[in-house]
């Protein structure tokens, strides 16, 4: 089998789950999904079962298939990241790997050519190169299982029926939690102001749809020149509203996995996507991440 360690929010995890799912076509085997990280988040929970994936989450059974001798901590990233185990997996050739942790954001094409029908991967697989052979079947199994709720359908109507434009603005614990801002950071207000400048040149008419984990702050502070319907603060759940967003006929994404996504799922063939240039405060390589046909500021 295949078990790729699910963990972060829902953009992470359909990050982590395409190349999981890649893997299971190209050898042949189940997927399997590590969500024992979620044990102990609180902010956090395992959201892909909303979707038509494949695959099942991990049991003790499928702990044990991986064997790995002289190792007794129960969690399996744990054995992993014991020090004797590592060191001898470290300088094997990828092809006899049992574990695999990814080491930085940009693409590994190695990782695609693994012939094995038991690995371990942990990471968080950025990039659409992952998973471009079998974009079809992504787009299919990234519906939702489920039928939009009546409130979302209001919605829905009013961006099928307009020159609808999503903007994204990120905010929650890319400001409240030290850490994850210093990484992270914010797409600044001039950013919206240059992107949504640059659609106005672009679309006429333009309607836009504002999704956000702040709304409050985001009323206060983005000032639009075209009219706005605030989606966020209605009670729907995640999914739906990266659904809602990918129905825009435009995305005006944040720094964020969650709307990068959305862009991603949008089918408009016209669509236009404006993305930050600056993804990360650090000067963490992101190459493999942003679209070609993507538009950055």
């Amino acid at each position: 089998m295949i078990i790729i360690r699910i963990s972060g929010g829902l953009g992470n995890q359909m990050f982590q789950y395409c190349l999981g799912r890649n893997l299971s076509l190209k050898n042949k085997v189940g997927l399997v999904f590590d969500t024992s990280n979620y044990s102990s988040e609180k902010n956090r929970f395992f959201g892909l079962n909303n979707f038509n994936i494949n695959g099942k989450e991990m049991t003790e059974n499928d702990i044990k298939s991986i064997k790995i001798p002289n190792i007794t901590d129960k969690s399996i990233l744990g054995r992993f990241k014991r020090k004797t185990f590592r060191l001898i997996e470290v300088f094997k050739p990828i092809s006899q790997k049992k574990f695999i942790i990814e080491s930085d954001y940009t693409f590994s094409p190695e990782v695609l050519s693994i012939k094995n029908d038991n690995i371990y991967l942990s990471g968080i697989w950025q990039s659409e190169k992952y998973f471009t052979d079998i974009s079809d079947i992504i787009r299919k199994e990234f519906s939702l299982k489920n039928k939009l709720s009546d409130n979302a359908i209001i919605f829905s109507n009013e961006i099928e029926n307009s020159e609808s434009v999503s903007i994204h603005i990120r905010r929650g614990d890319y400001i409240n939690n030290q850490k994850t801002s210093a990484f992270h950071g914010t797409c600044s207000l001039d950013y919206y102001k240059e992107a949504t400048n640059l659609i106005e040149k672009k679309v006429k008419n333009p309607k836009y749809f504002i999704f956000s984990d702040d709304v409050e702050w985001v009323k206060n502070n983005l000032m639009l020149s075209h009219p706005a319907v605030y989606v966020s603060g209605n009670n729907l759940p995640d999914y739906e509203e990266m659904i809602l967003m990918s129905k825009c006929k435009h995305n005006i994404i944040a720094n964020s996995s969650f709307s990068w996504w959305s862009a991603w799922l949008n089918d408009n063939p016209q669509k236009i996507v404006i993305a930050p240039k600056k993804w990360f405060n650090s000067d963490t390589n992101t190459k493999d991440l942003i679209l070609e046909s993507w538009l950055t500021i």
